[in-house]
């Protein structure tokens, strides 16, 4: 995968994507137990090309950086790199990237009677209720997350 002409908007950083490269890695057929240790098996499935799993609209792809608390709870920190794509229908429950009055945030999508509302996974942040006043256009959905363990 590999990322190329880097914007910052509104404090976040925008990456786009450019699947010039193959990038296979071995994926090995044994899952990894992540409680107690078991035996590893020696088998690998297939080569696993990163482009392939994480893009599945690649002329509709980009990558976004998160910053700030706000999703902690969905499993997106501040810095984790953002894989969103404008082709996905986003719905109800899905992570969005969405310009609300001219200010770019990542937040659940979900709806209030007939008014979307973009929701925080942290309480010490509040609801964003979209109503007719409220300049409001959806970028895209998020489908991965990739962070430092």
């Amino acid at each position: 995968m590999q990322a190329h002409k880097a914007r910052i908007t509104n404090g976040l950083e925008f990456l786009g994507f450019e699947p010039s490269s193959n990038l296979e890695l071995p994926l090995f057929l044994a899952e990894v137990a992540a409680g107690f240790p078991s035996p590893a098996d020696d088998f690998i499935d297939r080569k696993l090309d990163l482009n392939e799993l994480l893009v599945r609209h690649p002329q509709a792809t980009f990558f976004v950086r998160a910053h700030g608390e706000s999703m902690r709870g969905a499993g997106i920190n501040s810095g984790d790199l953002l894989v969103v794509d404008r082709a996905a229908q986003p719905g109800p429950g899905d992570v969005v990237i969405a310009s609300v009055n001219g200010e770019l945030t990542v937040k659940r999508l979900g709806r209030s009677g007939t008014k979307f509302v973009l929701s925080p996974e942290h309480p010490d942040f509040d609801p964003i209720e979209i109503t007719e006043e409220t300049d409001f256009e959806l970028w895209g959905r998020v489908t991965y997350v990739i962070h430092k363990v």
